[in-house]
């Protein structure tokens, strides 16, 4: 009896946190990072110089804004995603097909017997079909992202995240693309339909997005009924 109490309790506890948790979704903050150190050459060798002002890995040009170009940079992102596509289908098939025939004399016959003596067929074969499919998205938005590597040919390999917290629900979007640098805009900003390979995120989490689900039970049947 003791043994079922105490289990009784355990769970009522469970319930009590996954509740809890229910009601009071968390934003999931980003740990603190280290900047990278700079790596020292070994001792005796001395560290590589072309003997000029100018460092390739550190470039800023001195008569233009700020642009992002190096690893760390930060980087506006304008999105203006808007993707619309409709189809539309109809066949049709009509055939039709008539046969008669008779019998007027034969020889030793009288011509009159076959007065009757006849022969016919009809045929038709009718077909229509019809689809259509239509399709719409519209997303705009804005997110800073940080340039997360450089490829050889210069592009710029960056991705973002933006979490935010109300009451009980919280909202994230995530984005991730490659950059030209030559489609950044003055203000360091580019819009999103001149980034390849993109790739966008939002999703919700707490009361807002659970009542937007099916319950469990009324998946289930969904699964397995057969219409």
């Amino acid at each position: 009896m003791f043994n079922f109490v105490l289990i009784l309790f355990t769970a009522i506890l469970g319930g009590c946190a996954s509740i809890d948790d229910y009601r009071n979704p968390k934003v999931d903050v980003a740990p603190a990072s280290q900047p990278l150190q700079p790596v020292a050459p070994p001792q005796g060798v001395p560290a590589p110089s072309n003997g000029a002002i100018f460092n390739a890995a550190a470039y800023r040009p001195l008569f233009e804004d700020h642009r992002a170009r190096l690893a760390g940079d930060s980087l506006t992102v304008v999105i203006v995603e808007k993707i619309s596509a409709s189809q539309k289908s109809t066949s049709t098939i009509d055939k039709s097909g008539q046969l008669s025939g008779g019998v007027t004399a034969l020889p030793g016959i009288n011509p009159n017997s076959f007065g009757r003596a006849s022969v016919g067929g009809n045929s038709a074969n009718t077909y229509a079909g019809k689809g259509a499919t239509e399709s719409s998205n519209d997303f705009s938005g804005t997110i800073t992202v940080v340039v997360t590597g450089v490829l050889p040919n210069g592009h710029l390999l960056v991705a973002g995240e933006k979490q935010i917290g109300v009451n009980a629900n919280v909202d994230t979007l995530r984005f991730s693309g490659q950059v030209d640098p030559r489609a950044i805009l003055p203000g360091n900003s580019v819009p999103s339909t001149q980034i390849a390979n993109v790739r966008v995120e939002h999703k919700s989490r707490g009361q807002q997005a659970d009542a937007q689900v099916v319950g469990w039970l009324a998946r289930f049947f969904l699964s397995v009924m057969p219409i």
